[in-house]
């Protein structure tokens, strides 16, 4: 369920923003709910609680990003040393 795909030590980074790109959609989060309501992703509390589990520390980036026919919860959390690490969850 899940996969860390980076880590990377640097409290400077850390306060750089996720930004995912827009994939063609003005409102990711109208796209978000959509997909939500058709039961096609999970909601992103269960997956925060989930991910928060796995990693603790503090939730600064979330994204929605395509995987092929699927989506895949892009988190990125800073833990209390500081290192931000980013996790993929499949939505």
């Amino acid at each position: 369920m899940f996969r860390q795909i980076c880590v990377v030590a640097g409290a400077s980074l850390a306060a750089l923003p996720f930004v995912a790109p827009a994939q063609g959609h003005d409102h990711d989060h109208d796209l978000a709910r959509e997909l939500y309501e058709h039961d096609q992703i999970r909601s992103l509390a269960d997956v925060l609680r989930a991910v928060r589990t796995q990693s603790p520390g503090d939730v600064v980036g979330v994204a929605l990003i395509p995987a092929g026919a699927d989506w895949v919860y892009r988190i990125q959390v800073v833990g209390a040393d500081g290192r931000r690490t980013v996790v993929d969850v499949d939505a």
